[in-house]
């Protein structure tokens, strides 16, 4: 009982030794200009790959392969060389070389935008796109809605809230504060990154995180917030511009590249972004070499103070080191036999009868244990493998990899992990790849083969801005994941297509369907549709030009009756004729058709809606300008089941019509009037007044949250 639980504990030890630590900061929200301090941390033990915590598993290891021991006195070396390691810092470096090659403090903006989660505007338009955030300041520091910034499309939780939303796949794996949205942008010059500053001109407050991408190939996270960050101020604080510079991790790698995530479940409304600025100490090429020197050699010192386990440190105190034979197999062994009695003695361990008469967590049926670590996110998992053998084998059973969600460690994964994971997953059912493979570390040959092995099961499939994904590789989804129930390739192609979608012809049992922003050709989606007759959900919004809505409603008419959630936002080419088809759809729950509908009039094709889909409860017409007062009057008479609704933009409300909407749609809880020109300022007083009374969120540009 001694052996094993000293072996649990030194091997619990040596995992944390390996570089396992949170790095936390402090939230501030002065936008002071930190001068370049010139001394940075070097920043090892934040690029860890799971690989790295799985032992001998590679790309050639077996299914039966095991695990390596962990040794102890290894493990003490290594220890004893970190503490005895040199440090040099960023000054005393650039103070033993020329002036010239000292650098200067630098402060430049976005040169181009790499990749982005959503939008609210369209690729070709310049309004509310992510392409605004390129360059300087247009708007800052004046605060209030403007096109020419960066929008993204959803804000607070109603998105989660409706019927179209979705469980996350293997949600142990999410931080506290999950990512909504992210853009990553890139700049001219490498610097040593002492200052990030987002310039946020509208409903500031949704940044969480900031990720610098080093000339080594890691992503490193330079801020993270916490929930009381995303406080949100009363409803009659000051609104104001804010240029956000929080306090940035002390570091010494070289990037040119950002990536800014966003959280918007405690925004008001859409937050705007108008321009981000990188601000470091620039980089001679004569010194480029020393800074990256110390990355790949060194440990940073919240490392060397918070990665020893505490018998390691009780060790260190006691200079203690055991004495062992050149034989590695034997090492561990021979610590036990030699010096285990010596240690026990000097730090009071209690006998082995005390120990005997405990039951320790391994005498727990593997069943219990099977069930406690399926609680456990994946990082936690791959950790825990590496603690004993019995603990490699539990963690490694494959109902444990059911679900399967890579998207929260999308900065980790690569084309090794997958291959770690094919050996694993053999019962894989769902899987999220969403943002993960950027900068090519995900092969599009390695997706394939990580299917080919284990996609024949999967009932969920998420590929949500994948970069890597190329005509192969949906050719590989098509013919291998037939039993697919939801597919998700949001934001994954550009108009006119670049991928070859017809092999997904082939799935037949698809229940939901997200084309969000994925430019798709409108012959094969009309195929899809006839062939997946259960379909549920169905996402189309700003999948390109080419697709025409009033043809897709027809078929959704005819073949996808059991439609629940429709999303049509900024899709084009649907009139009243086709918003007539969508009548027949009475099981709808949820309908977008935001900036889709041109048409003068509506007549009686939204009567029509709301007499045979009594279940609306989301109804999204934002900027639809063919809206009628008749047609509010159909609205709050029919709409009694609604719970949002959407009137941005709308020219022909008054107050009396918002009014008589919610005294008769009385489950309504949000109502969005930004924009309504027909309703005079005056009018906004009495509105607010409403909002509590009702208790509806009611969205406007001249007045927030009123509650």
């Amino acid at each position: 009982m001694i052996s094993r639980l000293i072996i649990k504990v030194f091997t619990f030890d040596a995992n944390r030794l390996r570089g396992i630590s949170n790095i936390t900061t402090k939230h501030e929200h002065h936008p002071i200009v930190h001068q370049a301090s010139g001394r940075y941390a070097s920043q090892s033990s934040c690029n860890m790959s799971l690989l790295a915590y799985d032992g001998i598993e590679d790309g050639n290891s077996s299914d039966t392969e095991t695990d390596a021991l962990i040794d102890f006195t290894t493990m003490l070396m290594e220890s004893h060389h970190d503490c005895n390691n040199i440090w040099i810092d960023c000054n005393s470096e650039l103070k033993s070389q020329s002036q010239d090659d000292q650098g200067y403090y630098l402060g430049q903006y976005v040169l181009g935008v790499l990749d982005f989660s959503s939008q609210y505007g369209i690729d070709y338009s310049i309004s509310y796109t992510a392409a605004n955030v390129i360059g300087r300041p247009t708007k800052f520091p004046s605060y209030g809605d403007y096109p020419e910034t960066f929008t993204m499309r959803t804000y607070g939780d109603w998105w989660q809230r409706a019927p179209s939303s979705t469980r996350e796949i293997q949600p142990q794996n999410l931080p506290s504060l999950p990512t909504h949205d992210f853009i990553v942008v890139c700049f001219e010059k490498f610097v040593v990154p002492t200052e990030v500053a987002i310039f946020e001109t509208f409903n500031p407050g949704g940044v969480v995180r900031i990720w610098a991408y080093s000339i080594t190939k890691h992503w490193t996270c330079l801020w993270e917030a916490n929930s009381k960050d995303l406080i949100q101020p009363p409803s009659n604080y000051p609104r104001d511009s804010r240029r956000f510079a929080p306090p940035l991790k002390k570091t010494n790698f070289i990037t040119k590249t950002l990536r800014i995530d966003f959280n918007h479940s405690q925004l008001n409304y859409y937050t705007e972004i108008d321009a981000i600025m990188l601000c470091g100490r620039s980089v001679s090429m004569s010194c480029m070499q020393q800074l990256i020197a110390p990355v790949g050699e060194s440990f940073d010192n919240s490392r060397k103070d918070n990665s020893s386990g505490p018998i390691l440190c009780k060790l260190r105190t006691l200079k203690f080191q055991p004495s062992c034979t050149e034989n590695y197999a034997v090492k561990l062994h021979d610590f036990i036999n030699n010096d285990l009695s010596q240690f026990l003695m000097e730090n009071n361990v209690e006998s082995k009868q005390q120990l005997n008469s405990s039951i320790c967590l391994t005498d727990l049926p593997f069943e219990i244990l099977l069930k406690i670590l399926s609680y456990l996110d994946l990082k936690s998992l791959f950790r825990m493998g590496q603690t004993s053998r019995l603990f490699y084998d539990i963690s490694t059973h494959p109902l444990l990899y059911v679900e399967l969600s890579l998207k929260p460690f999308w900065h980790l994964t690569n084309s090794k992990l997958l291959c770690t994971l094919a050996r694993r997953a053999t019962m894989l059912r769902k899987l999220d790849l969403s943002w993960c493979g950027g900068f090519g570390e995900v092969s599009p040959t390695e997706f394939k083969k990580f299917l080919t092995q284990r996609g024949d099961n999967l009932t969920h499939l998420r590929l949500n801005s994948c970069k890597f994904l190329n005509a192969s590789c949906i050719e590989t989804v098509g013919i291998v994941c037939d039993n697919l129930t939801e597919l998700s390739l949001r934001n994954c192609a550009i108009d006119p297509p670049l991928l070859n979608f017809s092999c997904l012809a082939n799935l037949k049992n698809l229940e939901r369907l997200d084309l969000f922003q994925t430019a798709f050709e409108s012959e094969l989606l009309l195929s899809m549709l006839e062939g997946n007759r259960k379909l549920k959900h169905l996402n189309l919004a700003f999948c390109g030009v080419s697709v025409n809505m009033d043809n897709v409603a027809t078929h959704l008419a005819t073949y996808n009756t059991q439609l629940v959630s429709l999303d049509m936002w900024k899709a084009h080419f649907l009139s009243t004729r086709g918003l007539q088809s969508l009548a027949r759809c009475q099981q709808l729950e949820e309908l977008d058709l935001g900036w889709c509908l041109r048409d003068a009039t509506l007549g009686d094709s939204l009567y029509q809606l709301l007499s045979n889909c009594p279940k609306l409860k989301k109804l999204f017409l934002s900027a639809v300008r063919g809206i009628t007062e008749r047609d509010l009057i159909h609205i709050a008479t029919l709409g009694k089941n609604l719970e949002q609704l959407d009137l941005m933009g709308i020219l022909n409300i008054t107050h009396e019509r918002v009014y008589e909407i919610l005294v008769h749609c009385t489950k309504l809880q949000l109502l969005d009037l930004s924009f309504c020109d027909s309703i005079m300022d005056r009018d906004f007083d009495v509105i607010a007044n409403w909002a509590r009374l009702f208790n509806v969120d009611i969205k406007s540009n001249r007045i927030y949250d009123a509650r």
